[in-house]
């Protein structure tokens, strides 16, 4: 029995021990801050009231990129989502609440939030293609709406890679 609480308290401590930290929850203090820039720019009404945030939030994340959808799904603005969070963040909104302590006050209700990380962009004219890995070669073609059937060889993924390079205006390969 003294060995179930140990384990216990054990785990509370490694739950209660994640600590919030801003500079990993890109995807939500990058989302809220452009949103919280389209309601600047509408009308002080709406601003301190919401129930028309979450409106113009649900209206925000119907056009949005992959990583801003999935946030939407996880705090509940989309039709789709499980959980309806949105008030934890359009209330402290309508307070004009800074954006990392409302990312935060997400993060202690879902981990998960921050864990949304942006795809990091590839400069094709900069980057060593041969020493990127197949699958970021593999992410590149798809980028560009290409594929690789057949390809088995790195050196194969490489050489398309380098086409679409050379497309795009690099000059030496």
């Amino acid at each position: 029995m003294q060995l179930f609480h140990s384990l216990l308290l054990l785990c509370l401590l490694l739950v209660t021990s994640a600590k919030y930290d801003p500079a990993k929850c890109e995807v939500c203090i990058t989302f809220l801050t452009k949103f919280r820039a389209t309601l600047d720019g509408l009308d002080n009404s709406i601003q301190s009231d919401h129930n028309k945030i979450d409106k113009e939030l649900r209206k925000a994340c119907k056009t949005t990129q992959p990583k801003d959808e999935r946030f939407c799904w996880y705090i509940g603005a989309t039709e789709t989502s499980a959980t309806g969070m949105t008030q934890l963040v359009t209330k402290p909104l309508a307070f004009h609440k800074p954006i990392e302590k409302i990312c935060g006050d997400l993060y202690k209700k879902d981990s998960q939030i921050c864990d949304l990380k942006y795809e990091k962009k590839v400069d094709l004219k900069t980057v060593n293609i041969k020493k990127l890995k197949v699958k970021e070669l593999k992410k590149i073609l798809e980028q560009h709406g290409q594929d690789c059937k057949g390809c088995t060889e790195k050196s194969e993924y490489v050489t398309k890679v380098e086409a679409i390079a050379a497309s795009q205006g690099r000059t030496e390969l």
